[in-house]
């Protein structure tokens, strides 16, 4: 969707965190059978963050969230809304959002989560974008946040090696600067339920609920056809690039960074080949976080932006794929 006409949206402040705990390839190679060869030639990954006993995906979202809003310049009570993109939220319900709204000191203002998996924190930005450039509100909080460990198969080498736990925040602000050209200039948002099974966490729901035999089956912990999720992320990100550009009317020689979804090196390596796009202007990450789900773009975001990658004026473009099955992108000119 190209957002000409509409009042622009800036990301005003970014912040990330992450648990203590590392989980490197040769921890996993005493857990189950695999090398660290291995895992790093298909999916590029040597250690991921994993989260502590009783440490919960708002524990790391606050901490995330406190440093973007601290990045945008505000504080809390500036604050006019928050969205967290999570599939692993504290409860079931309360959502995680309620949760952040009253550890951040925040007033009284509209906090939900919102669950699209690897593409939740671009669905976020979507919904976050029409509210304020509605003139709804002038500073909203997203944060992307995971602790997909807590959810993950140890026993699977084929899924354990690939995920981790982290937080990404932004805070999205309206743009108040006269013939600024800065914000998001366009987004995209899709999904097709018929590819549900390919990524899922089948237990724990109302179609699998807990039972004694939900657990002895490993029904609780995320699966994942890894092959079939292959070959659609790369033609998914692909699509999106370019349909983006020719959207907005620009080449791919416009962007100077793209910041795709960590969901497995190879993959992105392979979008990039098919765009033509030098991989020096795409930010990987993924070597030491692993897959975090929705957190990935958010974390990405902000080490892009401290590690001086971007620029003002620059087109960033974001893309993502996940469970669901969704893809989103979005267009942003810094």
């Amino acid at each position: 969707m190209l957002l000409n006409g509409l009042r622009r949206v800036i990301i005003s402040g970014t912040g990330s965190h992450v648990p203590e705990t590392r989980v490197t390839n040769l921890d996993l190679e005493r857990m189950v059978e695999t090398s660290d060869e291995w895992i790093r030639q298909r999916t590029g990954i040597i250690e991921r963050r994993k989260a502590a006993k009783g440490e919960a995906t708002s524990d790391l979202a606050v901490e995330a969230a406190r440093k973007a809003i601290t990045d945008a310049g505000l504080t809390s009570t500036d604050i006019d809304g928050i969205v967290v993109a999570t599939v692993t939220p504290d409860y079931e319900f309360p959502s995680t959002a309620c949760l952040l709204q009253h550890r951040l000191g925040c007033r009284q203002i509209p906090s939900f989560d919102l669950s699209a998996a690897c593409s939740g924190f671009i669905y976020s930005m979507a919904v976050v974008q029409a509210f304020i450039a509605s003139g709804g509100a002038r500073h909203i909080l997203i944060v992307g946040a995971e602790t997909l460990t807590h959810f993950t198969d140890y026993e699977d080498r084929g899924t354990c090696i690939l995920f981790g736990d982290g937080a990404g925040a932004a805070v999205l602000s309206r743009n108040d600067s006269s013939g600024s050209a800065s914000g998001i200039i366009d987004i995209h948002l899709a999904a097709d339920g018929s590819g549900a099974e390919l990524m899922i966490l089948p237990g724990g729901g109302s179609r699998n609920p807990p039972s004694p035999e939900m657990l002895g089956a490993r029904q609780n912990y995320i699966k994942l056809q890894g092959r079939a999720v292959y070959k659609h992320a790369v033609s998914k990100i692909v699509m999106l690039v370019n349909e983006s550009l020719e959207r907005c009317h620009l080449g791919r020689d416009d962007i100077d960074l793209i910041i795709p979804h960590q969901m497995n090196a190879r993959i992105i390596e392979s979008a990039a080949k098919h765009l033509d796009i030098p991989m020096e202007k795409i930010f990987i990450n993924i070597d030491r976080y692993g897959n975090t789900s929705a957190a990935t773009i958010p974390i990405a975001l902000d080490e892009a932006k401290r590690e001086g990658r971007i620029d003002k004026g620059d087109l960033v473009a974001l893309v993502a794929f996940g469970g669901g099955m969704t893809w989103a992108s979005a267009l942003l000119r810094w």
